[in-house]
């Protein structure tokens, strides 16, 4: 008896500490609803295209005469906006390693308060060139061409009037102009929408003026024979073969080779013309993204400036030091249409190399190429001997585009001198006494 008295009293225990132990209702609700959370697996996707986007921001250089002439400049970009020289503009300098000055000026388009910042994205016309030639050089550094492969070993279907000239065709010829084709051969095909195919075929009627490699006569429809060759060596379309072995290493987030991509994107500067006393902005065309290669890359002014540096610096990420060299060689001399670099100096010689022009003045040289299409305006140049660069993209023609590099070279000209003092004024300069020594007479 005494043993169910005990096990009653057990139950009778367990039972009141179980009530004043356990949570109340409201309470019981949260742990659930706790638990229930806990128990589901959170998953987070991470890819380059959700990451939070970091901000490229220009280091002030430390020379206090290399700032000044950045400040000089700054306020010429300045007021010429403020004149109306143009809606806006992007400007990048880059010296050494460094990425000095970043910014933009004046508006994406005209009655509207959006300003144009570091992202945003021009077209840059003909300084898609330099990018073809770029992209060519990253696959002849890896040994998948080489500059003088005839074309048709990667497009035999392709024909000049003469077999013998198109056998002879290399992508050399085709990236300095050099390929014997009359000046701008199919040019004004290219405004009237006919595709890329269509146009190369076109040019075995065209009657040859030179034999390839001898005479230099700009393209862009011979000029994007490159890209037959880039599609057949990288198994890609030029636009994603230049997204994989230059943008994505770059880090060139906002880049791109197509109507669609600019078009789709957030962040444009709209292109304009001048009209009765004002800007116009216009909508943007698709015209020459039929020929790519020649004038059909799209980016910020932040991707040129990663762009200028891995350029400046023979970046590993893109090709061989000596691969870069081939690039600026000159091919072929080339008259340059620029005609205000004699406002800083009177250029000696200009030629051009691939997908590049080349243009000496008295101790310097530049490495320079301009655009233009769809009212959009891009200026880049590199002086390698000063390891300095420079680009300036905006959204109108006009003389702001046409002055932005000379005003630049010409700033940085006048203050050069004070700018290498200052860099060598800690280093110890030893001056070789030539003079012979008498013998000391003790007499």
């Amino acid at each position: 008896m005494k043993t169910v008295y005990g096990i009653l009293i057990a139950i009778i225990l367990i039972l009141l500490v179980a009530f004043v132990y356990s949570p109340h209702e409201d309470e019981a609700v949260v742990l659930s609803a706790l638990s229930s959370d806990l128990s589901k697996p959170e998953f987070v996707q991470y890819s380059e295209v959700n990451l939070p986007e970091k901000e490229l921001v220009a280091i002030p250089d430390s020379n206090p005469y290399m700032q000044q002439v950045v400040a000089d400049y700054n306020y010429f970009i300045e007021q010429a906006i403020k004149k109306g020289m143009a809606p806006g503009a992007a400007v990048a300098i880059v010296r050494d390693t460094s990425i000095i000055f970043l910014k933009g000026f004046g508006l994406r388009q005209v009655g509207h308060a959006d300003s144009i910042d570091v992202n945003t994205v021009f077209r840059l016309g003909s300084v898609s060139k330099c990018f073809s030639s770029v992209l060519a050089g990253t696959l002849v550094s890896n040994h998948l061409m080489n500059w003088d492969d005839p074309i048709v070993k990667y497009y035999p279907e392709f024909q000049l009037k003469s077999k013998e000239h198109t056998e002879k065709l290399t992508i050399r010829n085709v990236l300095s102009h050099t390929t014997g084709l009359p000046y701008h051969a199919y040019t004004n095909m290219i405004e009237e929408h006919i595709p890329l195919d269509t146009l190369l075929a076109s040019l075995k009627s065209v009657s040859l003026f030179g034999e390839p490699g001898q005479i230099y006569s700009y393209q862009n429809v011979g000029y994007s024979l490159i890209e037959k060759v880039v599609q057949a060596v990288s198994h890609q379309s030029f636009e994603a073969a230049l997204t994989e072995h230059v943008f994505k290493p770059l880090k060139m987030r906002n880049s791109s080779a197509s109507y669609e991509a600019i078009m789709s994107h957030e962040n444009v500067a709209r292109p304009h013309f001048f009209s009765r006393k004002h800007w116009v902005s216009v909508p943007i065309s698709d015209t020459y993204y039929n020929v790519t290669p020649a004038g059909g890359v799209n980016a910020s002014i932040a991707d040129m400036a990663l762009w200028l540096r891995a350029l400046m610096n023979g970046s590993s990420d893109l090709m061989s030091d000596s691969t870069m060299h081939e690039i600026f060689e000159p091919q072929i001399k080339a008259i340059s249409k620029n005609r205000n670099f004699a406002r800083w100096k009177r250029p000696r010689a200009s030629y051009y190399a691939l997908g590049w022009r080349v243009i000496t003045f008295q101790n310097d040289t530049l490495e320079y190429h301009g655009g233009y299409v769809n009212g959009y305006r891009s200026e880049v140049a590199i002086d390698r001997k000063n390891h300095i660069a420079i680009c300036v993209l905006t959204n109108s023609p006009g003389s702001l585009s046409d002055l932005s590099i000379p005003e630049f070279f010409k700033r940085y000209t006048q203050r050069a001198d004070s700018i290498a003092f200052w860099e060598n004024r800690n280093k110890l300069i030893l001056v070789k006494n030539t003079e012979q020594i008498s013998p000391v007479s003790l007499n």
